[in-house]
Protein backbone atom coordinates (compact mmCIF):
# COMPACT_ATOMS: atom_id res chain seq x y z
CA UNK A 1 0.00 0.00 0.00
CA UNK A 2 1.25 3.46 -0.85
CA UNK A 3 1.26 6.04 1.87
CA UNK A 4 1.60 9.78 1.47
CA UNK A 5 4.72 11.20 3.06
CA UNK A 6 5.18 14.83 4.08
CA UNK A 7 8.47 16.30 5.19
CA UNK A 8 9.43 19.37 7.18
CA UNK A 9 13.15 20.15 7.22
CA UNK A 10 14.27 22.30 10.17
CA UNK A 11 10.66 23.34 10.65
CA UNK A 12 9.94 26.62 12.38
CA UNK A 13 6.80 27.04 14.52
CA UNK A 14 6.72 30.83 14.73
CA UNK A 15 9.96 30.60 16.71
CA UNK A 16 13.36 29.76 15.28
CA UNK A 17 14.12 26.06 15.65
CA UNK A 18 17.19 26.08 13.41
CA UNK A 19 20.47 27.45 14.73
CA UNK A 20 24.01 27.77 13.48
CA UNK A 21 26.15 24.66 13.41
CA UNK A 22 28.37 26.23 16.04
CA UNK A 23 25.70 25.49 18.63
CA UNK A 24 25.86 21.73 18.05
CA UNK A 25 26.43 20.09 21.43
CA UNK A 26 28.79 17.26 20.53
CA UNK A 27 31.01 15.89 17.81
CA UNK A 28 30.05 12.36 18.96
CA UNK A 29 26.65 12.45 17.26
CA UNK A 30 25.41 9.30 15.58
CA UNK A 31 25.16 9.52 11.78
CA UNK A 32 21.43 9.68 11.18
CA UNK A 33 19.92 7.93 8.16
CA UNK A 34 18.45 9.96 5.34
CA UNK A 35 14.80 10.95 5.34
CA UNK A 36 14.27 8.70 2.32
CA UNK A 37 15.75 5.73 4.16
CA UNK A 38 13.55 6.39 7.19
CA UNK A 39 10.50 6.71 4.94
CA UNK A 40 11.18 3.41 3.18
CA UNK A 41 11.57 1.53 6.46
CA UNK A 42 8.50 3.20 7.95
CA UNK A 43 6.31 2.31 5.00
CA UNK A 44 7.49 -1.31 5.23
CA UNK A 45 6.81 -1.32 8.98
CA UNK A 46 3.29 -0.03 8.43
CA UNK A 47 2.64 -2.69 5.82
CA UNK A 48 3.81 -5.43 8.23
CA UNK A 49 1.78 -4.15 11.17
CA UNK A 50 -1.30 -3.01 9.29
CA UNK A 51 -1.09 0.41 10.96
CA UNK A 52 -3.08 3.12 9.22
CA UNK A 53 -1.22 6.25 10.30
CA UNK A 54 2.15 7.20 11.77
CA UNK A 55 4.38 10.27 12.14
CA UNK A 56 8.14 10.34 12.77
CA UNK A 57 10.16 13.37 13.79
CA UNK A 58 13.95 13.42 13.97
CA UNK A 59 15.81 15.88 16.21
CA UNK A 60 19.52 16.49 15.75
CA UNK A 61 21.71 18.76 17.90
CA UNK A 62 18.57 19.87 19.70
CA UNK A 63 16.82 21.05 16.53
CA UNK A 64 13.97 19.52 14.55
CA UNK A 65 15.57 18.09 11.41
CA UNK A 66 12.44 16.70 9.83
CA UNK A 67 8.87 15.61 10.45
CA UNK A 68 7.46 12.91 8.16
CA UNK A 69 3.90 11.63 8.17
CA UNK A 70 2.49 8.48 6.61
CA UNK A 71 -0.95 7.06 5.95
CA UNK A 72 -4.31 8.42 6.95
CA UNK A 73 -5.85 10.34 9.81
CA UNK A 74 -9.41 9.08 9.59
CA UNK A 75 -11.70 6.51 8.06
CA UNK A 76 -12.35 8.79 5.08
CA UNK A 77 -8.69 8.37 4.10
CA UNK A 78 -7.63 12.00 4.58
CA UNK A 79 -3.84 12.07 4.82
CA UNK A 80 -2.04 12.44 8.12
CA UNK A 81 0.01 15.64 7.96
CA UNK A 82 2.63 17.36 10.15
CA UNK A 83 -0.06 19.76 11.40
CA UNK A 84 -2.71 17.10 12.09
CA UNK A 85 -3.70 17.16 15.77
CA UNK A 86 -2.97 13.78 17.38
CA UNK A 87 -3.34 12.47 20.91
CA UNK A 88 -0.03 12.73 22.80
CA UNK A 89 -1.34 10.47 25.61
CA UNK A 90 1.25 9.95 28.35
CA UNK A 91 3.86 12.04 26.57
CA UNK A 92 1.95 14.65 28.60
CA UNK A 93 3.71 13.31 31.70
CA UNK A 94 7.16 14.09 30.29
CA UNK A 95 6.07 17.63 29.46
CA UNK A 96 4.59 17.97 32.96
CA UNK A 97 7.84 16.78 34.53
CA UNK A 98 9.70 19.42 32.54
CA UNK A 99 7.32 22.14 33.71
CA UNK A 100 7.71 21.08 37.35
CA UNK A 101 11.50 21.03 36.96
CA UNK A 102 11.19 24.65 35.84
CA UNK A 103 9.03 25.51 38.82
CA UNK A 104 11.63 24.02 41.13
CA UNK A 105 14.35 25.94 39.29
CA UNK A 106 12.49 29.18 39.94
CA UNK A 107 11.96 28.33 43.62
CA UNK A 108 8.19 27.90 43.24
CA UNK A 109 8.13 24.31 44.48
CA UNK A 110 10.46 22.00 46.38
CA UNK A 111 10.72 18.58 44.75
CA UNK A 112 11.40 16.89 48.09
CA UNK A 113 8.94 18.72 50.34
CA UNK A 114 5.75 16.74 51.04
CA UNK A 115 2.77 17.91 49.03
CA UNK A 116 0.83 17.97 52.30
CA UNK A 117 2.63 21.19 53.19
CA UNK A 118 1.07 22.94 50.17
CA UNK A 119 -2.50 22.14 51.16
CA UNK A 120 -4.73 24.01 53.58
CA UNK A 121 -6.46 20.80 54.71
CA UNK A 122 -5.51 17.14 55.02
CA UNK A 123 -5.67 15.51 51.58
CA UNK A 124 -8.49 13.02 52.41
CA UNK A 125 -10.65 15.91 53.58
CA UNK A 126 -10.95 17.10 49.97
CA UNK A 127 -12.85 13.93 49.18
CA UNK A 128 -13.01 12.09 45.87
CA UNK A 129 -12.73 14.65 43.09
CA UNK A 130 -13.58 13.56 39.52
CA UNK A 131 -11.22 16.17 38.09
CA UNK A 132 -8.24 14.89 40.09
CA UNK A 133 -8.41 11.69 42.14
CA UNK A 134 -9.99 9.65 44.93
CA UNK A 135 -8.25 11.39 47.81
CA UNK A 136 -11.02 10.62 50.28
CA UNK A 137 -10.16 6.91 50.04
CA UNK A 138 -6.83 7.62 51.78
CA UNK A 139 -8.42 8.46 55.12
CA UNK A 140 -6.91 6.16 57.71
CA UNK A 141 -3.54 5.76 55.96
CA UNK A 142 -1.21 8.58 57.06
CA UNK A 143 1.44 7.65 54.50
CA UNK A 144 -0.06 10.13 52.04
CA UNK A 145 1.63 12.82 54.14
CA UNK A 146 5.07 11.64 52.96
CA UNK A 147 4.40 11.95 49.21
CA UNK A 148 6.55 14.59 47.48
CA UNK A 149 6.52 16.07 43.95
CA UNK A 150 9.52 13.91 43.08
CA UNK A 151 7.68 10.76 44.18
CA UNK A 152 4.69 11.69 42.04
CA UNK A 153 6.90 12.25 38.98
CA UNK A 154 9.08 9.16 39.45
CA UNK A 155 6.04 6.96 40.09
CA UNK A 156 6.83 5.96 43.65
CA UNK A 157 3.64 7.14 45.41
CA UNK A 158 2.51 3.55 46.03
CA UNK A 159 -0.72 4.05 44.09
CA UNK A 160 -2.06 1.82 41.35
CA UNK A 161 -2.17 3.43 37.92
CA UNK A 162 -5.70 4.68 38.69
CA UNK A 163 -8.06 3.94 41.58
CA UNK A 164 -10.75 2.60 39.25
CA UNK A 165 -8.40 -0.25 38.30
CA UNK A 166 -8.39 -1.54 41.88
CA UNK A 167 -10.69 -4.55 42.50
CA UNK A 168 -12.93 -2.46 44.74
CA UNK A 169 -12.39 0.81 42.84
CA UNK A 170 -10.77 2.50 45.84
CA UNK A 171 -7.43 4.32 45.96
CA UNK A 172 -4.88 2.84 48.33
CA UNK A 173 -1.13 3.00 49.02
CA UNK A 174 0.50 -0.36 48.30
CA UNK A 175 4.00 0.39 49.62
CA UNK A 176 5.80 3.11 51.52
CA UNK A 177 6.06 6.13 49.22
CA UNK A 178 9.46 6.71 47.69
CA UNK A 179 10.71 3.13 48.07
CA UNK A 180 10.09 1.65 44.61
CA UNK A 181 8.67 2.29 41.13
CA UNK A 182 5.07 1.55 40.14
CA UNK A 183 3.60 3.58 37.28
CA UNK A 184 0.72 5.75 38.45
CA UNK A 185 -1.32 8.31 36.58
CA UNK A 186 -3.16 9.01 39.84
CA UNK A 187 0.15 10.01 41.43
CA UNK A 188 0.72 12.48 38.60
CA UNK A 189 -2.77 13.87 39.20
CA UNK A 190 -1.98 14.30 42.90
CA UNK A 191 0.90 16.60 41.99
CA UNK A 192 -1.33 18.57 39.62
CA UNK A 193 -3.82 18.92 42.48
CA UNK A 194 -1.07 20.18 44.82
CA UNK A 195 0.04 22.78 42.29
CA UNK A 196 -3.43 23.99 41.39
CA UNK A 197 -5.09 23.79 44.82
CA UNK A 198 -2.05 24.55 46.97
CA UNK A 199 -0.06 26.98 44.83
CA UNK A 200 -3.03 28.37 42.87
CA UNK A 201 -1.19 27.88 39.59
CA UNK A 202 -3.11 26.51 36.62
CA UNK A 203 -1.34 23.75 34.69
CA UNK A 204 -2.98 24.99 31.50
CA UNK A 205 -1.57 28.47 32.08
CA UNK A 206 1.87 27.08 32.91
CA UNK A 207 1.91 25.12 29.66
CA UNK A 208 0.91 28.17 27.64
CA UNK A 209 3.42 30.53 29.29
CA UNK A 210 6.41 28.20 29.58
CA UNK A 211 6.10 26.07 26.43
CA UNK A 212 3.37 26.92 23.93
CA UNK A 213 3.88 30.69 23.69
CA UNK A 214 7.71 30.67 23.60
CA UNK A 215 7.63 28.06 20.83
CA UNK A 216 4.73 29.66 18.98
CA UNK A 217 2.70 26.46 19.05
CA UNK A 218 -0.67 26.67 17.32
CA UNK A 219 -1.61 23.00 17.14
CA UNK A 220 -1.10 21.87 20.74
CA UNK A 221 -3.18 22.20 23.89
CA UNK A 222 -4.03 20.48 27.16
CA UNK A 223 -7.75 20.85 26.43
CA UNK A 224 -9.78 20.41 23.28
CA UNK A 225 -10.06 23.48 21.07
CA UNK A 226 -12.65 23.90 18.35
CA UNK A 227 -10.02 24.84 15.76
CA UNK A 228 -8.52 21.36 16.04
CA UNK A 229 -11.61 19.82 14.45
CA UNK A 230 -10.71 20.58 10.84
CA UNK A 231 -7.56 18.47 10.87
CA UNK A 232 -7.34 15.86 13.59
CA UNK A 233 -6.55 12.17 13.80
CA UNK A 234 -8.98 9.46 14.78
CA UNK A 235 -7.44 6.16 15.88
CA UNK A 236 -7.44 2.44 15.19
CA UNK A 237 -7.45 -0.27 17.86
CA UNK A 238 -5.64 -3.62 17.82
CA UNK A 239 -8.55 -5.29 16.02
CA UNK A 240 -8.81 -2.52 13.42
CA UNK A 241 -11.81 -0.77 14.94
CA UNK A 242 -11.76 3.00 14.44
CA UNK A 243 -12.21 5.28 17.45
CA UNK A 244 -13.08 8.98 17.14
CA UNK A 245 -10.68 11.49 18.63
CA UNK A 246 -11.69 12.27 22.22
CA UNK A 247 -12.51 15.94 22.78
CA UNK A 248 -10.96 16.22 26.25
CA UNK A 249 -12.67 18.84 28.39
CA UNK A 250 -10.27 18.82 31.37
CA UNK A 251 -6.59 19.55 31.75
CA UNK A 252 -4.98 16.37 33.04
CA UNK A 253 -1.25 16.08 33.64
CA UNK A 254 -1.59 12.31 33.34
CA UNK A 255 -2.46 12.59 29.66
CA UNK A 256 -4.68 15.25 28.07
CA UNK A 257 -2.20 16.80 25.63
CA UNK A 258 -3.26 17.06 22.00
CA UNK A 259 -0.47 18.06 19.61
CA UNK A 260 0.43 17.89 15.97
CA UNK A 261 3.60 15.92 15.17
CA UNK A 262 5.34 19.18 14.28
CA UNK A 263 4.40 20.86 17.57
CA UNK A 264 5.20 17.77 19.65
CA UNK A 265 8.61 17.63 17.95
CA UNK A 266 9.20 21.27 18.90
CA UNK A 267 8.36 20.43 22.52
CA UNK A 268 10.71 17.45 22.47
CA UNK A 269 13.54 19.56 21.03
CA UNK A 270 13.04 22.16 23.75
CA UNK A 271 13.23 19.45 26.42
CA UNK A 272 16.41 17.82 25.11
CA UNK A 273 18.06 21.25 24.79
CA UNK A 274 17.09 22.10 28.36
CA UNK A 275 15.73 25.44 27.23
CA UNK A 276 14.46 27.53 30.13
CA UNK A 277 16.17 25.35 32.74
CA UNK A 278 19.49 25.67 34.53
CA UNK A 279 21.93 22.80 33.98
CA UNK A 280 21.09 21.53 37.47
CA UNK A 281 17.36 21.57 36.81
CA UNK A 282 17.79 19.83 33.46
CA UNK A 283 19.76 17.06 35.17
CA UNK A 284 16.97 16.75 37.74
CA UNK A 285 14.50 16.25 34.89
CA UNK A 286 16.48 13.84 32.73
CA UNK A 287 18.73 11.83 35.06
CA UNK A 288 16.98 9.18 37.06
CA UNK A 289 17.19 9.00 40.84
CA UNK A 290 14.99 5.93 41.50
CA UNK A 291 16.26 2.58 40.15
CA UNK A 292 13.69 0.42 38.36
CA UNK A 293 13.39 -2.95 40.10
CA UNK A 294 10.52 -4.71 38.28
CA UNK A 295 10.84 -6.89 35.18
CA UNK A 296 8.41 -4.89 33.05
CA UNK A 297 6.43 -1.69 33.39
CA UNK A 298 2.93 -3.16 32.98
CA UNK A 299 0.93 -4.44 34.71
CA UNK A 300 1.87 -2.03 37.48
CA UNK A 301 2.65 -3.11 41.07
CA UNK A 302 4.65 -6.15 39.97
CA UNK A 303 7.02 -7.47 42.65
CA UNK A 304 10.74 -6.78 42.51
CA UNK A 305 12.52 -8.92 39.92
CA UNK A 306 15.84 -10.68 40.52
CA UNK A 307 18.68 -8.21 39.86
CA UNK A 308 19.60 -9.92 36.58
CA UNK A 309 16.07 -9.34 35.23
CA UNK A 310 15.86 -5.63 36.04
CA UNK A 311 16.32 -2.98 33.36
CA UNK A 312 19.38 -0.73 33.44
CA UNK A 313 17.11 2.25 33.98
CA UNK A 314 15.85 4.65 36.61
CA UNK A 315 12.97 7.08 36.97
CA UNK A 316 13.48 10.80 36.46
CA UNK A 317 10.87 13.57 36.47
CA UNK A 318 8.17 12.13 34.24
CA UNK A 319 10.68 10.23 32.10
CA UNK A 320 12.77 7.06 32.29
CA UNK A 321 16.54 7.55 32.25
CA UNK A 322 19.08 5.07 30.88
CA UNK A 323 22.76 4.84 29.98
CA UNK A 324 23.87 3.21 26.78
CA UNK A 325 26.60 3.07 24.12
CA UNK A 326 25.98 6.73 23.25
CA UNK A 327 25.84 7.95 26.85
CA UNK A 328 22.86 8.99 28.96
CA UNK A 329 19.38 9.29 27.53
CA UNK A 330 15.72 9.38 28.51
CA UNK A 331 12.44 8.33 27.02
CA UNK A 332 8.68 8.27 27.50
CA UNK A 333 5.89 6.30 25.92
CA UNK A 334 2.22 7.08 25.42
CA UNK A 335 -0.56 4.60 24.84
CA UNK A 336 -4.27 3.98 24.82
CA UNK A 337 -6.44 1.54 22.92
CA UNK A 338 -5.99 3.42 19.63
CA UNK A 339 -2.75 5.38 20.19
CA UNK A 340 0.92 4.47 20.38
CA UNK A 341 3.67 7.05 20.95
CA UNK A 342 7.34 6.94 21.88
CA UNK A 343 9.97 9.63 22.43
CA UNK A 344 13.64 8.70 22.87
CA UNK A 345 16.33 11.35 23.44
CA UNK A 346 20.12 11.17 23.84
CA UNK A 347 21.71 13.82 26.01
CA UNK A 348 25.23 14.19 24.52
CA UNK A 349 24.20 14.51 20.89
CA UNK A 350 20.78 16.01 21.63
CA UNK A 351 19.35 13.59 19.09
CA UNK A 352 15.78 12.33 19.49
CA UNK A 353 13.21 10.25 17.69
CA UNK A 354 9.52 10.98 18.19
CA UNK A 355 6.99 8.50 16.85
CA UNK A 356 3.26 9.22 17.07
CA UNK A 357 0.82 6.66 15.72
CA UNK A 358 -2.95 6.93 15.53
CA UNK A 359 -3.03 3.14 15.28
CA UNK A 360 -1.92 1.07 18.26
CA UNK A 361 -0.75 -1.72 15.95
CA UNK A 362 2.26 0.41 15.03
CA UNK A 363 3.81 -0.07 18.49
CA UNK A 364 5.36 -3.43 17.61
CA UNK A 365 7.57 -1.63 15.08
CA UNK A 366 8.81 1.12 17.44
CA UNK A 367 11.94 -0.60 18.80
CA UNK A 368 13.24 -1.43 15.32
CA UNK A 369 12.48 2.05 13.95
CA UNK A 370 14.23 3.76 16.85
CA UNK A 371 17.30 1.53 16.37
CA UNK A 372 17.32 2.30 12.67
CA UNK A 373 17.40 6.04 13.30
CA UNK A 374 19.45 6.44 16.50
CA UNK A 375 21.46 3.22 16.48
CA UNK A 376 21.97 1.29 19.69
CA UNK A 377 20.95 3.54 22.56
CA UNK A 378 20.31 1.37 25.61
CA UNK A 379 16.64 2.42 25.80
CA UNK A 380 14.96 -0.32 27.91
CA UNK A 381 12.34 -1.37 25.38
CA UNK A 382 12.41 -4.94 26.71
CA UNK A 383 10.88 -3.45 29.88
CA UNK A 384 8.47 -1.14 28.02
CA UNK A 385 7.43 -3.50 25.19
CA UNK A 386 8.47 -7.01 26.32
CA UNK A 387 6.43 -8.61 23.53
CA UNK A 388 7.98 -6.46 20.76
CA UNK A 389 11.48 -5.42 21.81
CA UNK A 390 13.31 -8.48 20.48
CA UNK A 391 12.33 -7.66 16.89
CA UNK A 392 15.61 -7.18 14.97
CA UNK A 393 16.29 -4.09 12.84
CA UNK A 394 15.14 -4.49 9.25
Amino acid sequence: MAYKTRRLLCRMTAAALCVAAASAPSAMAHDLPSAANIAAHTEAAMARSGAKGLAIAVIDAGQVREVQTFGQRNEAGDPLAPDTVMYAASLTKAMFGYLVAGMADRGEIDLDQPLATLLARPLPDYGNLPAYGAWGDLAGDPRWQAITPRMALNHSTGFANFHFLEPDGKLRIHFDPGTRYAYSGEGIMLLQFGIEEGLKQSLGDLFEKQIAQPLGLRRAGLMWRAEFAGNLADGWTADGTIEPHDERSRVRAAGSLDASPADMAAIAALMVRGEGLSDTAHREFSRGTLPITNRQQFPTLLPDAPPADRPAASAGLGVIAFDGPQGPGWYKGGHNDSTGNTLVCLERSQQCVLIMANDVRAEREFPALVRLILGETGVPYQWEYPEFAATPPR
